[in-house]
């Protein structure tokens, strides 16, 4: 069971280096951004924003609205300092106790979901939290392989493995239409439609 201090702690930590410890890829990001449905107009939530690495690629694809949730003080520090636009706000804290909207258009997980204890009760809560034809994604920019591998080395205490894409897909299909399956040796993505 991941421990919720454990892992704010972990993430202040690292929060300083990340952004230089990042590698995006800009198509991979297209990718996941096409899929997750976010395009001109989007309301978008980002969960466990970090740093806010995606802001610019939801502002690059003029988004109405995004709002960054992390459970990282440190992390959600760094994020305000560096975007000021009126349509991007930040919120420390546990997605799925925050008092946020219910209308999203697109909610992204992107490089986090292995970090939530509970799965199948992030994504039921996060459903709740779309407007209808809203999606849900978890995403993840290297393989499944890659991921669990570098959570072993680095994270192991506070990351769970990361499902087989269709044991996700699985869960997605409760609560949401599953729209898109992903899983090969560059990347990883579940997409669920309201």
């Amino acid at each position: 069971m991941i421990n919720k201090g454990e892992v704010i702690e972990f993430f202040n930590e690292h929060a300083s280096g990340w952004d230089a410890d990042m590698e995006i890829s800009d198509r991979k990001v297209g990718i996941i951004m096409d899929n997750a449905g976010v395009k001109k107009g989007s309301k978008v939530l980002d969960v466990a924003c970090g740093t806010g690495v995606l802001v610019p690629y939801y502002l690059e694809r003029n988004a109405a609205s995004v709002l960054g949730v992390d459970i990282s003080p440190k992390m959600i520090e760094i994020a305000r300092t560096k975007f000021k636009e009126e349509n991007v706000s930040f919120l420390v804290g546990d997605v799925e106790e925050a008092d946020i909207d219910k209308d999203f258009d697109a909610i992204v997980i992107y490089n986090a979901f292995p970090h939530f204890s509970d799965g199948e009760r992030l994504i039921k809560c996060l459903s709740k939290h779309l407007k209808k034809g809203g999606r849900l994604t978890v995403a993840h920019g290297s393989s499944r392989e890659e991921i669990d591998a570098h959570h072993f080395r680095a994270a192991k205490h506070v990351s769970n493995g990361l499902q087989k894409a269709e044991d996700l897909a699985e869960i997605f299909s409760k609560y949401l239409k599953v729209t898109t399956v992903l899983s090969n040796d560059e990347m990883y993505q579940i997409v669920g439609e309201k």
